[in-house]
């Protein structure tokens, strides 16, 4: 037994011995050839640089695309912001030749054991690197290039000029490329007027600028930095007394208007498009003299910042349009202090037809026409209710939606499942956190909610049929050598049925004629299906949404406030007028939707859906006026014959003679127009009448002739007509009556 555990030990020695090794030399045949890649010195130096961006028809954008316009020299800032940097992201910076030794031993013994490449352990030197000549990928080719290009930097560069270059380049969110302009933006100052607090506060922000963001998520921006202050103690930059002073006063922001038009132009969203695309930080898309060439459209972006301009408020907006067919944003506006592109809101009840009612339609649960009761529920612990607090009875899923009714959203949903609902609009674009679980859902109600672009891109679903696909800025990029390494090939994958997209539309022209988007009824010039959003508290709403979509774009727009402050806004009024502004002044080749073939037109009785709640098909002799025109698919169509009007009515009529007088006794029905001869001659017409009626007419003669003919529409909008006789005698009262007959 012991010679067994020892032939395994000295296998597996031999094993872990062949395998290091081979790692080694892995390592190390890679290191050697990155060192042969040479330092960009420019991409150190270079204080400011610029990315080539381009319309659709090829003409430069005139936006500012600027990098790093503000420079701070390493010694006009305070030592606490130089000391707030290095303490939280290298503290022997001033010790190493550009790597710490120990922290990537301890960051791979960490990967290790997750598996995955999470840590880094990078100093300042090789952030410098990483930020100016390499991609954001987590691997170890990529580190070992880092490590590389590190040691060289430290070599040609001072301590000094990479700790000032460094500053000068980190990314601070908002736009910000580094420490001056986030000085600006942030707090309304130069870099050399920061205090502890402040400059600990960006020191603390550029590990994720988005999840330590001191305008949407101020308590981890305030535990972050209040974390930098006591490495800073620790440290012995400060005493006790000053971090205790410093991690006690709160973060008070200045935000400055100066730079907040470059943060919100079409060219800045496709620059950040482009890093994502190509893995690159934007000062690298600068110098590797990329050019990027977009679908931007100038005169529809006149038109869309003019339409804003018509309905300006004193609220943060933004609006895109996006073309259906190749799936291009043509134009993006937004005014804010605050870059609103990644800003994640609630998206209220514009979330409603991607995530209940055309997956609804889709698993042939519902058709436009299904009643559904609007009535007071409880599911657990949670009661929704509709906004006017009021609750309407049986409706249609038609006037549901058009009306933002929530709880037949609600309902809707509990009959698909949460699940089923939300694999349909993950499908669209659409992102869930994991918390994303209860039908709260139904109403927009999400954990972090999703972006107006990514909102708008899925009602793109509609008007392509079911299809989508994620819609871009950018049509291609080129390289210095105008060779093409991005292009933009939309890739549409079916998410809904044809008929349910064209089902789903059509409810939603309904919501632009009449329903909570009417503001859109004023637009001729093309058909527009459009869905509202507002989301608020009791004290007033703090999102507004209109999502519209014609034969050949859909358009988004949203207004609301970051910090929730209440307001009058609502998703029927400014957004949706901005919406038709843009819509009417534009001119389309394609007006109408494309109905499919898979949808069928049928005539519904009216009766039995307003007292019996049931979608069924009319009979042949129904009244017109008692059935309706629904659209279906021919997959979720109804199959069921009304029992109404099965036979044909017939004349309830009496005639007798009294004292002289003919007396006619009639049991009208309201669809039935009556036309009473006497004697061949017309003498009365009854229509629109349910009640028992005496006619008296002169009996002067010996024998008098009384017809009663009758008519009405059937549900083919035919006439059916039918008569019955009465011959009466002065010698004979009892009356004479013929066989009533209907014919057309």
């Amino acid at each position: 037994m012991k010679k067994i555990v020892k032939r395994c030990l000295i296998v597996g020695g031999v094993s872990l011995f062949v395998l290091c090794s081979f790692c080694l030399s892995y390592i190390g045949v890679k290191y050697i050839k990155y060192s042969k890649i040479p330092l960009q010195t420019e991409a150190i130096t270079s204080p400011s640089l610029s990315v080539e961006i381009y319309a659709k028809d090829n003409t430069k954008l005139e936006d500012e695309n600027q990098f790093n316009g503000d420079y701070c020299k390493l010694e006009d800032l305070s030592d606490n912001t130089k000391n707030a940097f290095i303490s939280i992201e290298d503290k022997s910076f001033y010790k190493h030749n550009g790597i710490n030794k120990k922290r990537i031993l301890k960051a791979f013994l960490n990967n290790l054991k997750s598996g995955k490449m999470k840590e880094g352990a990078s100093t300042i030197t090789q952030q410098l690197i990483k930020n100016t000549h390499l991609s954001s990928e987590k691997t170890i080719d990529r580190k070992l290039k880092e490590i590389a290009l590190a040691k060289k930097l430290e070599k040609k560069f001072s301590k000094e000029k990479i700790l000032e270059s460094y500053l000068n380049i980190i990314f601070f969110g908002n736009n910000c490329y580094g420490i001056e302009s986030a000085a600006k933006y942030y707090f309304g100052k130069s870099a050399k007027d920061l205090s502890l607090e402040e400059g600990c506060t960006l020191a603390g922000m550029i590990k994720s600028p988005t999840r330590y963001s001191p305008i949407t998520h101020y308590d981890n921006c305030i535990a972050r930095r209040n974390l930098v202050i006591s490495e800073m103690e620790k440290d012995g930059h400060i005493t006790e007394e000053e971090k205790l002073l410093a991690q006690n006063k709160p973060i008070v922001l200045q935000i400055t208007k100066k730079e907040s038009n470059k943060l919100n132009t079409y060219s800045q969203s496709a620059l950040d498009e482009a890093c994502k695309l190509l893995n690159l930080p934007a000062k690298q898309i600068a110098l590797g003299g990329y050019k990027i060439h977009t679908y931007f459209d100038k005169e529809k972006q006149s038109c869309l910042s003019q339409s804003l301009k018509n309905h300006q408020t004193n609220l943060d907006c933004c609006a895109v349009v996006i073309d259906n067919s190749s799936l291009g944003i043509f134009a993006y506006q937004a005014n804010s202090n605050y870059k609103l592109f990644d800003i994640k809101r609630q998206p209220a009840s514009c979330l409603k037809p991607i995530l209940v009612y055309a997956p609804a339609l889709n698993e042939n649960v519902i058709s436009p026409a299904t009643q559904i009761l609007d009535e007071e529920i409880q599911i657990g612990s949670y009661k929704p209710e509709n906004v006017n607090k009021k609750f309407a009875g049986y409706m249609s899923i038609t006037d549901a939606v058009k009306n933002s009714v929530n709880i037949p959203a609600i309902k809707t949903l509990s009959y698909i499942g949460i699940d089923t609902g939300k694999q349909y609009a993950e499908k669209a674009g659409i992102t869930f956190d994991e918390k994303d679980t209860s039908y709260v859902l139904a109403l927009g109600g999400m954990t972090y909610g999703t972006t107006l672009t990514q909102l708008t891109n899925a009602y793109t679903t509609f008007a392509n049929g079911g299809e989508f696909d994620k819609a871009s800025f950018i049509q291609y990029i080129t390289d210095k050598n105008n060779k093409i390494v991005y292009l933009h090939r939309p890739q549409k994958k079916m998410i809904f049925r044809e008929d349910s997209a064209y089902l789903m539309t059509s409810i939603l022209q309904e919501t632009a004629k009449s329903g909570t988007a009417r503001k859109l009824s004023s637009v001729t010039n093309t058909e527009i299906a459009s869905k509202t959003g507002t989301a608020g508290k009791k004290n007033g709403n703090t999102d507004a949404y209109n999502i519209s979509f014609t034969p050949q774009e859909t358009i988004g727009v949203w207004f609301g406030s970051l910090d929730n402050t209440p307001s009058n806004i609502a998703g029927g009024n400014q957004p949706t007028a901005v919406v038709a502004d843009y819509v009417s002044s534009q001119h389309y080749d394609k007006t109408k939707f494309d109905t499919p073939t898979s949808i069928t037109t049928l005539k519904i009785d009216s009766l039995e859906k307003e007292t019996q709640h049931r979608i069924v098909l009319s009979n042949p002799n129904m009244p017109e006026r008692y059935t309706e025109t629904a659209l279906f698919s021919r997959f979720n169509a109804p199959t069921d014959i009304s029992s109404n009007f099965a036979q044909k009515p017939e004349i309830d009529a009496k005639c007798e003679a009294k004292n002289k007088q003919i007396v006619l006794t009639l049991n009208p029905q309201k669809h039935i127009e009556y036309q009473i001869y006497k004697d061949d001659i017309p003498y009365q017409v009854v229509k629109e009448k349910n009640v028992p009626l005496s006619i008296k007419m002169p009996f002067s003669k010996n024998e008098s002739k009384i017809v009663v003919f009758a008519k009405y529409a059937n549900v083919n909008n035919e006439n059916l007509t039918s008569k019955k006789e009465f011959l009466l005698s002065q010698k004979q009262t009892n009356l004479q009556k013929t066989t009533t007959k209907w014919y057309i």
